[in-house]
C-alpha cells in the first residue's frame, strides 16, 4: 500500500482536478522537483492506487438528456440471482454505475438515456424483463450542484 502523505494526498487533489495535468505543473503546485514528483505519481500508479485515467465526457454533446438513479430489489437473495442480475446490467450500456449496497434492496444503478421514452423504454422491455428483479424505483435527477466523478 502506498503512503498517502500531505504530499501524494496534493497530488491526488491535482490529479482528481485535471489528470492530463502536465508533470512540471504538477510539481510546482504540490512542491517538488518534476523528477521526484513523477516518481510519486507512478509508484501510485504502480501500486494501483491510481487505477486510471478518464475524460469527462459531456451528456448534452453525447444526446444525453436523462439521467436517474434507480434501485432494484431482487426476488431471491441467492448469489446466483445476483450474478445473474449483475451480468445481465454489465451488457445495457444505459446503466453506467451499478452498487451492491445494503438495506431494503440490492441494488442501486445510474442510467443514463437520451430522454425519458428511452428510459422507459429501457426500464419496461429490459430491466423490468430480469426473472430476477422484484421492485424498482426510479430517482430522476433534475440537477447535479456538486458531481466529482470522472
Amino acid at each position: 500500500m502506498t503512503k498517502i502523505d500531505s504530499i501524494n494526498a496534493r497530488i491526488l487533489q491535482e490529479l482528481r482536478r485535471d489528470g492530463r495535468i502536465p508533470n512540471l505543473i504538477l510539481a510546482e503546485r504540490v512542491g517538488l522537483s518534476p523528477s521526484a514528483c513523477l516518481r510519486r505519481v507512478q509508484d501510485m500508479e504502480r501500486s494501483g492506487l491510481i487505477k486510471g485515467y478518464r475524460a469527462v465526457l459531456d451528456p448534452v454533446q453525447l444526446g444525453i438528456g436523462f439521467t436517474a438513479y434507480v434501485t432494484v430489489g431482487l426476488n431471491t437473495h441467492t448469489k446466483a440471482s445476483q450474478e445473474a442480475f449483475e451480468r445481465a446490467i454489465s451488457r445495457a450500456p444505459q446503466v453506467t454505475e451499478c452498487h451492491n449496497i445494503t438495506g431494503t434492496v440490492e441494488y442501486l444503478l445510474r442510467v443514463e438515456c437520451t430522454d425519458l421514452a428511452a428510459y422507459k423504454h429501457w426500464h419496461t422491455d429490459v430491466l423490468g424483463t430480469l426473472p430476477q428483479v422484484q421492485s424498482i424505483t426510479t430517482f430522476v435527477v433534475m440537477g447535479s450542484p456538486k458531481d466529482d466523478r470522472a
